[in-house]
């Protein structure tokens, strides 16, 4: 992907580079430079990377147009973003009439997917911009708020026995779902009484639970994995460190290690900036959305950028077999970002 979308900046004309983020995945920046100084500076940073087949085929990933919508896992995600903004972007350079004093760059990103090392290496090399506008399926709605996310594995411990003498032993199972009862019930219930005006409530899901080695042995350990969507001003370690605490406050003893190990936030940009107004305005949306969904937008802000979702698709549509992107929403999305681009001072 990143040496086709070189291969194609290359021929609009515009600067190109790689950044190695991975050996062998790299990110791909394209450059179009403007008329006189540079003053400001917009960027586009759709991801590259798109989930995997859950049987280990290539079926899902043969693209296929039919009635309109173009079929294939990643078409929305975020494949049509990529080619919207690269679309915007080549008419811009081919036109000859690039900005006066506004930088346009494009940045294709490696593992949003997983852990956002695409967007946190382009963090790390301390780039900034006056706005960041990040590829995602949102119907070409302007989103300014998403929430974060932590992933959580908890475990319990247990004293192994013999299942026929269960009384012998301490099971780590029973002591589990106690705990999955507490975060799914009383938990649960008091995030759903917190609120944001964009985001709504924070919320708890117990994904996976594994415990125990077969029937006649009395289970000394089982773990979870939760997934704790957050809202703007909660942190991962602050919600490990609160679900710790309401689960020993009911005398649930339980060990938490954060999966994912990097912080994953969430995003609330302030729509009143004037680099957001002025990109709202382009695209002809009066009102921000949010989403609950997390992606490079948070990651990007925490490096300084302030950042908008934006892109064509559904993400109804992300990560399902038949996924797919219809054509005119596609072509909209290409024409309103040249809208913006071409209004750039």
């Amino acid at each position: 992907m990143a040496d086709f979308i070189a291969a194609r900046g290359a021929s609009a004309g515009l600067d190109v580079e790689f950044q190695e983020v991975f050996p062998g995945r790299r990110n791909v920046w394209l450059r179009l430079a403007p008329a006189g100084r540079t003053r400001s500076r917009v960027l586009l940073a759709p991801h590259l990377d798109t989930v995997g087949s859950l049987d280990g085929s290539d079926r899902v990933f043969e693209p296929r147009l039919k009635d309109g919508r173009i079929w294939g896992r990643g078409a929305c995600d975020t494949k049509g973003s990529v080619a919207a903004m690269l679309s915007a972007l080549f008419r811009l350079a081919e036109r000859g009439s690039r900005p006066l004093e506004t930088e346009v760059i494009f940045i294709g990103l490696v593992d949003e997917e997983s852990h956002q090392h695409g967007s946190r290496a382009v963090v790390k090399a301390g780039f900034r911009a006056d706005l960041g506008i990040v590829g995602e399926p949102t119907r070409l709605e302007v989103v300014t708020a998403h929430k974060g996310d932590l992933w959580a594995r908890l475990e319990t411990r247990g004293k192994a026995a013999h299942g026929a003498c269960p009384s012998r032993g301490r099971n780590a199972v029973r002591a589990m779902a106690r705990v999955v009862e507490a975060l799914e019930g009383e938990y649960a219930a008091a995030l759903a009484k917190r609120s944001h005006s964009l985001l709504g409530s924070p919320t708890i899901n117990v994904g996976t639970i594994r415990g125990g080695i077969q029937p006649n042995i009395v289970p000394d350990h089982c773990a979870i994995e939760v997934d704790r969507r957050m809202l703007p001003g909660e942190t991962g370690e602050g919600v490990r460190r609160e679900i710790l605490s309401f689960l020993r406050a009911r005398g649930l003893r339980v060990s938490a290690l954060d999966l994912k190990g990097v912080p994953e936030p969430a995003l609330e940009t302030d729509p009143s900036l004037p680099w957001v107004r002025r990109f709202m305005g382009a695209v002809g949306t009066k009102r921000a959305l949010g989403v609950h969904y997390f992606c490079d937008a948070a990651v990007l802000a925490m490096g300084g950028t302030p950042c908008v979702v934006f892109g064509p698709g559904d993400i109804a549509q992300a990560h399902t077999a038949d996924e797919w992107i219809a054509e005119s929403s596609l072509e909209r999305g290409a024409g309103l970002l040249s809208r913006f681009l071409e209004g750039l001072p």
